[in-house]
């Protein structure tokens, strides 16, 4: 958990952290349809390269990226033991106590693996690159044309930034918790699948008091500073489109043009 970078903002001097939160948020839901697109390997290879040099020029590390999806092991295995009792098509690869384990099994599990490992990666770059507060306005702008039948854009996204933000505290929050229930006993890696499950469940409670307590003192800390959710507010930072900004959407625009176009030719 604690390689978990997901949700954290890392406020460092970069390109992708000068581009507009609109332009990021677009090219975001551009390439994760990329994603969701492509049946071949080398469409997500060329996905997963574009993803790697904007990692590079946002200055992240690409090894924090790789820890972050250390929690996906566990799903991995689930998934395929799903697809192997499923999924009965395709050669046989290997067998487990004279349970065979098809080809299409697999590669259907590796390719709901990969698709979720890229989208995680494009996620964390937008809310690693992005301030909280630049991607509410941008999220809002995003929602704007709904308020026309009286959906609350800003609420919704004061909402969704703020739940981005409190991913990495309530992880840290749940370590806290973790070490201090370590040191009076509680063992969370060993012993039967019964007492692993009594101890993550001993998290439950104090967990949800930590969170309840994080979520007043916000509360209290937005009226003091005289928000008043629903009234029409003057910003100080105002959002302005760049050369840089219509280059980056043009750049996920052809990313997910060759995406669709291998649907058709690879």
């Amino acid at each position: 958990m604690n390689n978990l970078v997901f949700g954290k903002y890392i406020p460092i001097d970069s390109l992708m952290h000068k581009l507009d939160p609109r332009a990021k948020l677009i090219g975001l839901f551009l390439m994760i349809a990329a994603v969701f697109v492509p049946k071949s390997w080398w469409v997500f290879l060329v996905i997963a390269l574009v993803l790697t040099v904007a990692l590079l020029f946002a200055k992240i590390g690409i090894k924090m990226i790789v820890q972050s999806f250390k929690p996906m092991i566990m799903m991995m295995i689930f998934l395929l033991v799903i697809n192997s009792l499923t999924v009965k098509t395709g050669d046989v690869m290997f067998m487990i106590g004279g349970f065979a384990v098809y080809k299409d099994a697999v590669f259907n599990t590796l390719f709901v693996v990969v698709r979720l490992l890229l989208m995680i990666s494009i996620t964390t770059l937008l809310t690693a690159t992005t301030n909280p507060l630049d991607l509410t306005l941008g999220i809002e702008w995003l929602l704007k044309p709904l308020e026309a039948v009286h959906f609350p854009a800003h609420e919704v996204a004061m909402m969704v930034s703020i739940a981005l933000r409190f991913i990495p505290t309530i992880i840290e929050e749940t370590m806290r918790i973790m070490n201090a229930q370590k040191s009076r006993g509680v063992d969370f890696e060993n012993g039967r699948l019964s007492e692993k499950i009594s101890a993550i469940l001993s998290l439950i409670v104090p967990l949800f008091s930590v969170a309840f307590e994080r979520a007043y003192e916000l509360a209290d800390a937005m009226e003091a500073r005289g928000y008043v959710p629903g009234v029409k507010r003057t910003r100080y930072h105002v959002l302005k489109f760049s050369f840089r900004d219509f280059l980056f959407i043009f750049i996920c625009v052809l990313i997910l043009a060759f995406s669709i176009a291998s649907r058709f030719y690879l």
